[in-house]
């Protein structure tokens, strides 16, 4: 059983590092962010967004999914697209819109913007 744990977690470290790679590629080569990729990072939280439970913590692969988005949009100027992104899927999670709010602060990271429903991502850095 401890095998399968070690392997599912290494895929699921593998899988967030293509999808990092891949919206890194698309902020550096300045294209539109794609939610999709947005996403496919935020799965790694799903347990979390859909039933409250287990707590994110710095290291898990879903806190690594949100570092990730938090670098990328803050160097590749794509803080905007991910903003949007995040709040389209807060009105598609809803009601459980305040797990996807509050996981940057369960991963001790700074998204640059607030993820909350009523944010201008207009306004985004």
């Amino acid at each position: 059983m401890g095998f399968l744990n070690l392997a599912a977690t290494v895929f699921g470290v593998v899988t967030l590092l293509l999808f990092g790679a891949a919206l890194a590629a698309a902020a550096a080569a300045g294209g539109a962010l794609d939610c999709t990729t947005v996403t496919g990072l935020i799965s790694a939280c799903s347990a979390f967004i859909t039933y409250g439970s287990p707590d994110p913590l710095p290291g898990s692969p879903c806190c690594e999914a949100m570092t990730t988005l938090g670098t990328v949009a803050e160097t590749g100027g794509s803080s905007g697209g991910v903003c949007r992104c995040l709040l389209g899927l807060i009105a598609t999670y809803n009601p459980n819109a305040t797990a996807i709010a509050t996981l940057p602060g369960f991963c001790g990271i700074d998204m640059g913007f607030i993820i909350d429903p009523n944010t201008d991502c207009a306004y985004a850095p």
